[in-house]
């Protein structure tokens, strides 16, 4: 008997070990997004995880959470902060704390395990954490330092500041909370303390300033130096291009607050105060448009490490300014990515120096140099050679873009600058002091640290240079506010560029948190009456603002991310922005549900073909008629984000208000056959995407647009038709016209800059022409907005859809479309459940399509070109499957063949 009873204990210890061990694991846990951040001031967080498996069809079932404030608490599953108990729900995404109200200065230790369809119960994932910030105002007890310094029409130094402060007992942990009016790096103890660049990031500043949470603990020891070096940025540098300067302010400032923890459980505070110093130092001038100037020679050695000189040194000064629109960072950090190489030295005809880098990218040059004290090294920076292959940069307008760095002489000495980025290709080099070699440029990549997510390929080397110029130039202008473009005097976040390229980025990198806090800056820059400024931050006080198109980004972006990631949240933020913005076209709409040009400027279809005139509308497109059409297409949305969030009410009144516009609009823009008033690429492409077309006149009207397309053989689209033109297109069943589009190698079409040798997106069709002629004034060689074919490429061409029904990928809808000669596609795509894979090839007479679902998700098939033939479906080994039915298929590997016509 007692045989038998260790028999039978030994076997449920086994069965119990292969129910574990063959189930599905639980990885990637995430807080809002973030793995492991620190410096949260969100009382709920979300929390996200993704289950692993090999295995076909697995489910999430229900999930467990445990929570607590150390490790050993949590492993313990003693004095938990939350245990949620086994929670019966497929949700894997967004799941919002519900445990014990936290305080400021809290880590909090969770793991996650699921059951699955069966049963069957992961394992424990590994444990992840979130910290908090300053939850409240009055837990900062610093105050706002600065330099006293005199009104000044143009840039001053950037100040350095310093205090020194001794450890006395072991430090459990310790955490600097900082922020700055301008923008500042944090050094302690000779070291810069993380990687951010551009901290405190560009908001709103007169309504919300972030600050950022460093852990540093292990940099501190007995005796110690906290610095700190502020430069103008955004807040006190020039911005826009009317030569303007301090429009947020004229006075720099900074505020740091160093917890230290002990092990005996006491606790000490450092403060910024008037017991803080501060100087000027090598850093002569700093300027996002301008460049920096740097005197190696004004260096002071161990500025930043405890016994230094200050002597020489002021007290610094309290600076009467708020700290209630103090948050907590809830963007992506900028960081410096990638380093890349010159690949040749240049003698232009003028005989200047010039490195070409081989890619457009955005940063800076790190020089290494050597010489005598004195010895001045200027650095240019240009996109592009003009056609006699010297170095051009009239279209810079009046961005000095330059740094000027003046040696001290000695060893080799090697220069970066802190607080300004340039837009570039090309490098120029003035006095350098011998010979300059490839090795002593690198050229530095700096943006917003998104995750790559997905990418596009084919069997076309063309298409494919094409996702890597619009990668590029996403990139390139990510850089903590959604560019339009990195080079010139403007650099703004312009709403209209935002919402059009919004999808293609979601495809692109990891999004969610850069386009949260761009969005939470628009709708504390709207105007009481709902209008939504032209440029987000909005430094020049609405500035022709309210315009559709670009205003419509409070209604679209949200809803893309909503689309995207399956993030309500995100809805339920932005709720009244959005609102506020379709409430505002719907005052300067009248009785008539007409918003027309009289009632408020409009851009149009800026920058369409025949771009002489930026505004000229291709050929040309009322604006009034895009007003009208945008105006039915945000409060359509807007009536789907309402029945999303449960304000039902709200959702039946846009929907009228919705079909009121599309009535006003039939009546005023098209005609009784059909065809549209503005009888162009843009209007139909508006009127057939945005379902404005009665249906018994779509069939006129996609004739009409097709007739169209097939009489120029060449796109007329703007900013605002070119991203509709081949979804449009492919939606009346065009795919050979929209093929015909984009494998167009002349002027214009996204395949005539790569044939010029782009490396990213240009923002002009005829930027530059055949000839090599580059046109003058507005004109920038890196703008992402022509990229949104991306969308088209991803979605349509490689087949990997969102299911508006089911949004986040959770139903992923798979439909190729082979065409344009092209023989294969693939995009991979990392979705908040895990690895997509679309990937269709033609080869001898077949085609061979490949789909990939994540674990917890499901999806659908449609075969292109499929009718009645034979399909045969293989798992991940090669096993055969008998499938007659391609919809709602579990997670796992399938590959569809059948014969190709």
């Amino acid at each position: 008997m007692k045989v038998l009873r260790v028999f039978l204990i030994m076997s449920l210890v086994m069965f119990q070990a292969y129910r574990v061990s063959a189930q599905v694991r639980v990885e990637n846990l995430v807080c809002e997004y973030l793995t492991n951040p620190i410096g949260i001031d969100i009382a709920s967080p979300r929390l996200s995880w993704k289950l692993v498996s090999e295995d076909y069809s697995v489910s999430q079932a229900a999930y467990e959470i445990k929570a607590a404030l150390s490790v050993s608490e949590l492993k313990s599953g003693k004095n938990l902060v939350w245990k949620s108990g086994k929670v019966e729900s497929a949700q894997s995404v967004h799941v919002p704390y519900q445990g014990r109200p936290l305080a400021s200065h809290q880590r909090v230790y969770w793991k996650v395990r699921v059951w699955d369809q069966n049963g069957r119960v992961s394992r424990w994932s590994n444990h992840a954490y979130w910290e908090t910030g300053l939850l409240q105002a009055p837990d900062w007890k610093a105050n706002w330092i600065t330099m006293a310094e005199p009104k000044a029409d143009s840039s001053l130094p950037s100040q350095y500041y310093r205090k020194e402060f001794s450890v006395a007992k072991s430090i459990k942990s310790a955490r600097a909370y900082v922020s700055s009016l301008g923008l500042y790096q944090l050094h302690i103890n000779g070291k810069k303390v993380g990687e951010h660049l551009f901290t405190p990031g560009f908001t709103s500043y007169k309504k919300r300033i972030q600050y950022q949470v460093y852990d540093v603990t292990t940099m501190l020891s007995d005796q110690n130096a906290i610095g700190a070096i502020v430069g103008d940025g955004w807040y006190r540098g020039y911005l826009g291009w009317k030569g303007g300067r301090s429009y947020y302010g004229d006075q720099l400032s900074l505020i740091a607050q160093l917890h230290i923890e002990y092990k005996d459980g006491t606790a000490q505070v450092i403060n910024t105060d008037e017991d803080w110093k501060v100087s000027y130092g090598p850093i002569l001038k700093s300027d996002i448009y301008n460049g920096e100037q740097y005197d190696a020679r004004l260096e002071m050695p161990g500025w930043d490490q405890p016994g230094f000189d200050e002597s020489s040194w002021k007290s610094a000064v309290k600076l009467d300014h708020s700290k209630e629109i103090l948050v907590a960072t809830n963007g992506l950090p900028v960081k410096a990515i990638e380093e890349i190489k010159p690949i040749e030295k240049i003698i232009t005809p003028k005989g200047e120096v010039v490195f070409d880098l081989g890619q457009n990218i955005v940063g800076w040059a790190r020089l290494k140099v050597s010489g005598k004290p004195g010895d001045q090294v200027t650095l240019k920076f240009a996109e592009v050679l003009d056609k006699e292959g010297n170095f051009f940069t009239k279209n810079l307008r009046a961005a000095d873009a330059t740094d000027i760095y003046t040696l001290k002489g000695g060893k080799e000495e090697v220069f970066e600058p802190h607080f300004t980025f340039h837009g570039f290709r090309y490098i120029l080099v003035e006095g350098y002091p011998g010979t300059p070699a490839l090795d002593d440029i690198t050229g530095v990549v700096i943006h917003s640290d998104m995750a790559p997510t997905g990418n596009f390929s084919c069997s076309d080397s063309l298409i494919n240079q094409l996702q890597s110029n619009i990668r590029w130039s996403q990139r390139d202008n990510f850089l903590d506010i959604p560019t339009d473009c990195p080079q010139r005097d403007e650099r703004v976040g312009w709403t209209g560029d935002a919402q059009v390229f919004s999808m293609t980025a979601t495809f692109n990198f990891g999004v969610a948190p850069f386009y949260t806090k761009w969005l939470k800056d628009l709708a504390l820059d709207q105007q009481p009456d709902g209008e939504v400024p032209n440029v987000i931050p909005d430094m020049w006080d609405n500035h022709l603002g309210g315009t559709t198109a670009w205003g419509d980004a409070a209604v679209i972006v949200p809803w893309t991310i909503y689309q995207a990631y399956g993030d309500v949240g995100i809805l339920e933020e932005q709720y009244a922005s959005m609102k506020a913005w379709v409430d505002y076209m719907n005052n300067k709409s009248g009785d008539d549900f007409l918003w027309n040009q009289k009632r408020k400027h409009h851009w149009g279809d800026w920058l369409s073909f025949h771009s002489t005139n930026p505004g000229y509308s291709g050929a040309y497109t009322e604006k009034d008629l895009i007003a009208t059409a945008y105006f039915n297409y945000s409060a359509t949305i807007l009536s789907k984000a309402a029945a999303v969030i449960g304000k039902k009410k709200d959702a039946e009144y846009y929907k009228q208000l919705a079909d009121n516009v599309k009535k006003a609009f039939t009546k005023e823009y098209i005609t009784p056959n059909g065809r549209m008033v503005s009888h162009t690429q843009t209007a139909y492409a508006l009127g057939l995407s945005f379902d404005l077309i009665p249906d018994d006149l779509r069939e006129e009207s996609a004739r009409y647009f097709a007739e169209d397309v097939e009489s120029f053989k060449h796109l007329t689209t703007g900013f605002v038709g070119t991203p509709l033109l081949c979804k449009t297109l492919s939606d009346i069943d065009r795919d050979d016209l929209a093929f015909m589009l984009l494998n167009r190698k002349e002027y214009p079409g996204w395949l005539y800059p790569v044939t010029q040798g782009a490396t990213t997106i240009w923002e002009r069709w005829d930027a530059q022409r055949p000839d090599g002629t580059i046109i003058d004034g507005m004109n920038s060689f890196n703008h992402y907005a022509y990229g949104a074919i991306g969308e088209w490429l991803y979605s349509h061409v490689a087949g990997l859809q969102i299911d508006e029904n089911a949004p986040g990928y959770k139903h992923i809808l798979f439909g190729p479309h082979p065409g344009g000669g092209l023989t294969s596609a693939k995009v991979e795509f990392e979705s908040i459940y895990g690895k997509i894979v679309s990937s269709w090839r033609i080869e001898n007479g077949k085609i061979n399509y490949e789909i990939v679902l994540p674990p917890n998700t499901s999806g659908s098939v449609d075969l292109p070109g499929v009718g009645t033939k034979q399909v045969l479906v293989k798992d991940r080994a090669g096993k055969v499957l008998n499938l007659n039915r391609y919809e709602n298929l579990g997670s796992g590997k399938y590959v569809f063949s059948y014969d190709w016509d």
